[in-house]
């Protein structure tokens, strides 16, 4: 059974899959093949939106759900990994992780003989960026030849972009001071796979033309609370920095967002804004991706 730990793991065809199977799925409903399943959440990091929709998307389909929090689990504290795999693949069909260390999840995964799911890591949220993809289409009808604009710091979400860019040849734009930038392994891939990224402190390239205009918080959970934000009060998207976008372009954030730091309450809530059909198409694609996982 394949997981889902990362955007570039896919072929285009299977991400397509999961992005039409959740399209079709929001229109007229899912069928209940996780009946008689069990589905186990571990989450170490706090969640709202990848909790619920999952916790709801399970049930929708049939299955029922087990949570571990960071108050009743941490990986390999009490035991090793590989003995927490081993015992945890008897229980349950299914694992869906939400954890700060990539490399856990990773080590985990190569152990269990059940599907895992990853929820979010320090490194990528591929299950973020799924649903901005469903998003995205639904707002341009394709995801060929578009330009993507991402502004502020290169966190999780922007590394599963620039997967996504790569697996479908769309321009990707990331804004971001120039001594912010992913590793030097993303770097490495890019090259190697040919693909169109470009890093630039130019918000003005960044936007103009833009089909979407993308934005995350400056500190992410789990980061040093005394994080400079300074350095990216320049990658702000406001009303000015959306008006050199097309004119169909759509703002996206992942939410929780705020206002005044990276985006500015009349963009978050303006016109162009899709940021609650977004949060709202997690529901669908995790549907979706539990399906893919399961085939």
């Amino acid at each position: 059974m394949p997981n889902f730990l990362d955007i570039k793991d896919l072929a285009k065809d299977q991400l397509d899959q999961i992005i039409s199977v959740a399209q079709e799925w929001k229109l007229k409903g899912s069928s209940n093949f996780l009946e008689k399943k069990n589905i186990l959440m571990i989450f170490e990091k706090p969640s709202l939106r990848t909790r619920v929709s999952f916790e709801v998307g399970i049930s929708q389909l049939g299955g029922t759900v087990t949570n571990l929090n960071s108050l009743d689990f941490k990986f390999g504290k009490r035991e090793s990994i590989f003995d927490t795999a081993k015992v945890l693949e008897r229980y349950v069909d299914m694992i869906i992780i939400r954890s700060f260390d990539h490399l856990i999840l990773k080590e985990f995964a190569s152990i269990v003989n059940v599907p895992v799911i990853n929820a979010l890591t320090d490194f990528s949220h591929p299950c973020q960026v799924a649903a901005d993809l469903l998003t995205l289409k639904e707002a341009h009808g394709s995801l060929i030849d578009k330009k993507i604009s991402w502004f502020g710091d290169c966190n999780n979400v922007t590394q599963s972009w620039i997967e996504a860019s790569v697996l479908y040849d769309f321009r990707l734009f990331v804004a971001c001071p120039k001594n912010v930038s992913p590793g030097d392994e993303t770097l490495r891939w890019i090259k190697e796979k040919q693909g169109d990224v470009t890093f630039t402190d130019d918000v003005c390239l960044a936007a103009e033309n833009s089909d979407c205009i993308l934005t995350d918080t400056w500190v992410s959970m789990g980061e040093n609370i005394n994080k400079s934000i300074e350095k990216f009060k320049p990658f702000q998207v406001n009303e000015k920095l959306i008006s050199l976008a097309s004119k169909k372009a759509i703002f996206m954030h992942c939410l929780p967002a705020h206002r005044n730091f990276e985006v500015t309450p009349e963009v978050l809530e303006g016109s162009k804004s899709v940021v609650f059909e977004e949060a709202e198409n997690r529901l669908h694609v995790q549907k979706s991706i539990i399906k893919y996982c399961f085939s």
